[in-house]
């Protein structure tokens, strides 16, 4: 039995990491507040990487950048980008909701209440019945907890969520509360006349008792699953998919609902559920130290995109080496807290837990000298936040990966902004197309962000392969425009956007721009062009195939030696 609630629990860390990866592949970066979508029909849109496009640019009234790019749907990818958020939002609520249900506040609560279906009800059907509505209670309960953050938030909020300094820092302190009660410090409650009003309004008669029934459940266990629904809004808000967090909560209440419709048509299966014990506490404190080390991560969006410098990759390792080097030894009973009950000894489905932690920790290790650690790559800060890094020092050795010479330098935002793996990139656009007329070379521009995690993982994980590194240090100019800086314009730069809104920092004029040249808002995005500003393949978002981006990188090459 003990076997089968570490394997959930396990189970769930792991896709806890890889769903949030694959969550911030939409628009997680950009700023919406100052930007406006623009209608567009592209002349000669392309339907694969590989077909040149001869798209112009159309005038605009924006100062600065009038006539500096071709007008491109980029629109698809962004759709594609959305749905993956949206689908990984519900697994990620899906897996919160199994790991809740495993919680002391609500497991023990499962035997008794279907107890209650199948003793109340004269026929097995009438069993199944309650069950059904109290489930579908549950799901309808939680729902509309994420439709009220929409509402409350709205679209344009719930999209900057992700880069306003204020909210993530108060999402960092918040999570760190959720973290502490589930280690013991505290107990999350709400307040006990809700409790006593759901509870009382629980034994009417009907299905309107048996939505009180649900209710009541959802106040009572809130100090198990406050936490975990607080970090899937969260995470769900700041991904700027509208529907996340209530597709968010729907994955959360299936998974909690399923068992008591389960167990109410085969009350036969409940023999087989371990007793409640010790072990559900055990629980509580690995998700807490998984809650506080996700927490982190808030803190250095903020830290990046306002350039504080306080958790550099080297710090942030630091810090989670620690969290889990403790967990490590929290599994291993060498570390107790108040509330725990006592390990006369230690299970062997514990001690594999532990020492896949342990391994875990000391995998992260040599990530302290700059090793690219691309299993975790998109959670921590970008390879060049490392005081001491030996990795990249390497690749510069190995690859030389083209530099401009010295006349043609990049100057602009260089005191901000530092390209990954030795390469040397513009960070303006014009300066960037500047340089590429001067040698003839075609531009890459990369649309990123402080807080993508997916650019963090292209940049780790598919441009070190030595073909893409040496493709585009040699052959493209590199022009990186981050879409969520916070550094302020000089006030000469500053202009209106089309839909009124003052441009008033870096990321707020990138944004802007390739949400009305690109018609697109997710990052990664990039751009293959000519020096001349023609568009020479569709441009693509994240991909994690090496061969396929190398194929998108050459076609790009062949595509500009046809228009030469």
């Amino acid at each position: 039995m003990r076997l089968k609630k570490l394997s959930v629990l396990f189970l769930f860390l792991l896709a806890l990491f890889a769903t949030r990866v694959q969550a911030q592949d939409s628009a997680e970066a950009i700023d919406f507040s100052d930007i406006e979508f623009t209608d567009i029909e592209p002349a000669t849109a392309v339907d694969s990487p590989g077909v040149p496009a001869t798209e112009q640019v159309s005038d605009s009234a924006d100062r600065g950048l009038a006539n500096a790019a071709p007008v491109v749907d980029g629109a698809s990818v962004t759709r594609q980008d959305h749905n993956r958020s949206l689908w990984a939002i519900f697994i990620a609520g899906f897996l919160g909701g199994i790991a809740a249900l495993i919680m002391p506040c609500i497991f023990p609560m499962l035997p008794l209440t279907v107890s209650y279906f199948t003793k109340s009800a004269s026929s097995k059907s009438g069993a199944v019945s309650k069950a059904l509505v109290y489930g579908l209670s549950i799901i309808v309960i939680y729902v509309i907890l994420g439709l009220i953050v929409t509402v409350i938030f709205g679209a344009d909020a719930l999209n900057s969520l992700s880069t306003n300094g204020v909210f993530n820092f108060v999402f960092f302190l918040m999570l760190v509360a959720f973290a502490a009660s589930f280690l013991g410090a505290f107990e999350l409650t709400l307040p006990s006349s809700w409790v006593n009003k759901a509870d009382a309004k629980s034994d009417n008669k009907g299905f309107v008792g048996i939505f009180f029934m649900a209710a009541t459940l959802a106040l009572v266990s809130f100090s198990c699953t406050g936490p975990i629904i607080g970090y899937l809004l969260v995470e769900a808000a700041t991904m700027g998919a509208l529907l996340g967090p209530a597709v968010g909560m729907f994955g959360f209440s299936l998974a909690l609902a399923i068992p008591f419709a389960l167990f109410a048509m085969f009350p036969s299966l409940m023999q087989s559920l371990p007793k409640s014990g010790g072990w559900l506490n055990s629980v509580k404190v690995v998700l807490g130290f998984l809650e506080l080390a996700l927490a982190l991560k808030f803190l250095s969006n903020v830290d990046l995109a306002y350039h504080w410098g306080w958790l550099d990759r080297e710090v942030f390792l630091s810090l989670w080496i620690v969290i889990f080097g403790l967990m490590g030894l929290y599994l291993l009973g060498k570390l107790t807290f108040s509330h725990d009950s006592p390990l006369k000894f230690l299970s062997v489905p514990r001690l594999f837990l532990a020492i896949i932690v342990l391994s875990f920790t000391v995998y992260m290790v040599p990530g302290l000298w700059g090793a690219p650690l691309s299993s975790i790559s998109a959670f921590l800060p970008p390879q060049h936040t490392q005081d001491f890094d030996l990795y990249t020092s390497s690749l510069r050795a190995q690859h030389h990966a083209g530099a401009p010479s010295e006349s043609g330098q990049p100057e602009k935002y260089t005191d901000l902004f530092e390209a990954p793996l030795g390469l040397t990139a513009f960070f303006d656009y014009q300066e960037g197309l500047a340089y590429a007329k001067k040698v003839n070379k075609p531009v890459l521009i990369d649309f990123t962000g402080h807080a993508c995690v997916n650019c963090r993982k292209m940049e780790s994980s598919v441009w070190p392969d030595k073909r893409v590194l040496e493709t585009i240090g040699n052959q493209y100019v590199l022009i990186q425009l981050y879409v969520d800086d916070k550094t302020a314009l000089p006030e000469s730069e500053q202009f209106m956007s089309s839909r009124g809104k003052k441009i008033k920092t870096i990321g707020n004029k990138w944004s802007d721009f390739q949400t009305s040249r690109f018609n697109a808002n997710s990052q990664p995005f990039y751009v293959l062009l000519s020096p001349d500003e023609q568009v020479l393949v569709n441009p693509i978002g994240a991909d994690y195939n090496i061969e396929s981006y190398v194929g998108y990188l050459k076609s790009g090459l062949k595509a500009f030696r046809g228009i030469k």
